[in-house]
């Protein structure tokens, strides 16, 4: 999954982006509201971190642009204005979340992961296909209760495929998706990762759909 973050406090933003990498996301960095409009509108992110107070162009003239364009990322709001007034502001131009600031990062953590969550549809924590589970809060994945062991960037393309389990996903989204904006990416390597995940699962529900890409399916009960 691929966030984006803009927030001109470059300490905050640092932190921010540690946390966030830390818990396993792709994540791109903006400093000021320009910049950060600009990458909205140019790269598809799953998820949106958007400071209210920015320089050059303010958090809520970004988030009102974006949806003008029709762009449908979550977006969770950091704003130091804590008044209902502004917080009003915030969900009519189209916030799907807020923190107000001084905040906990283990918040906006919980907070992004139940935005991405219910952007796909979801409503519970941990997301299953047959006898695959991926709990979101922890990062857990087990097939048939084992515990299974992934890479970062295995658990992420798991991560992406369980979010938007039962839909076919092109190479290309998920090169988008899966890597941050400085990454060399590479189609290719997604067939390997593909390979090794479904070595390590061993359980039939990665489906290649030639010339379209991956769908994760459950597996056929045997006959």
């Amino acid at each position: 999954m691929r966030l984006l973050v803009v927030e001109d406090d470059p300490d905050l933003n640092r932190q921010m982006h540690e946390a966030l990498v830390d818990a396993g996301y792709a994540v791109d960095r903006a400093f000021d509201g320009e910049e950060g409009h600009y990458l909205g509108e140019t790269e598809p992110y799953d998820a949106v971190v958007l400071d209210i107070g920015l320089p050059k162009m303010d958090g809520l003239s970004v988030l009102e642009s974006w949806r003008r364009a029709g762009k449908k990322m979550p977006v969770l709001i950091l704003t130091a204005r804590d008044r209902w007034s502004d917080k009003v502001q915030g969900f009519d131009a189209g916030a799907d979340d807020y923190v107000a600031k001084p905040f906990h990062m283990e918040e906006v953590l919980a907070r992004i992961r139940a935005l991405l969550r219910r952007s796909a549809g979801h409503a519970a924590s941990e997301l299953t296909c047959g006898p695959v589970m991926l709990d979101t809060r922890s990062g857990r994945v087990t097939v048939n209760g084992q515990s299974v062991k992934l890479t970062s960037h295995e658990h992420r393309l798991l991560a992406y495929l369980m979010h938007h389990a039962g839909r076919v996903v092109s190479r290309t989204e998920l090169v988008e998706h899966l890597y941050d904006q400085d990454f060399d990416r590479d189609s290719n390597t997604i067939e390997v990762f593909v390979g090794r995940l479904r070595k390590k699962l061993d359980v039939d529900v990665i489906q290649t759909v030639r010339g379209l890409g991956y769908l994760l399916v459950p597996p056929e009960p045997p006959r």
